[in-house]
């Protein structure tokens, strides 16, 4: 049995199904990111994000990237209004979520546990 969703997970959650932005730390960097899958790899909980905003080790290039964040090490997350963000580049399946629990897209190819 897995157990219960910690308190970041159960915010991505919330963020994906109100599309809100989520303003966060992230090894030592300010984020700005729109959560999009959210489930487990190996045990772990962990998300994909579409990062708009802030910063990062690698930089951030203009008009944003794709992040792969284990949620362990999100630092101090708040939802917040804005506009949503997704990316125009989808053309690679995502391998950062191996269980995937929820995903902004209604029509997943993932097979989510749970729909929106």
């Amino acid at each position: 049995m897995k157990p219960a969703p910690s308190a970041v997970y159960t915010l991505f959650a919330a963020a994906i199904r109100g599309r809100k932005q989520i303003v966060c730390s992230y090894d030592g960097h300010f984020r700005e990111i729109c959560p999009v899958i959210l489930g487990h790899s190996h045990g772990k909980e962990k998300a994909l994000t579409f990062q708009f905003g802030g910063g990062s080790n690698s930089g951030l290039p203009p008009g944003g990237e794709w992040r792969c964040l284990f949620l362990a090490r999100v630092r101090l997350a708040t939802l917040r209004d804005g506009p949503w963000h997704a990316g125009s580049d989808h053309r690679q399946p995502q391998g950062c979520v191996e269980e995937v629990d929820l995903d902004v897209n209604p029509d997943s190819p993932y097979n989510p546990r749970h729909r929106l």
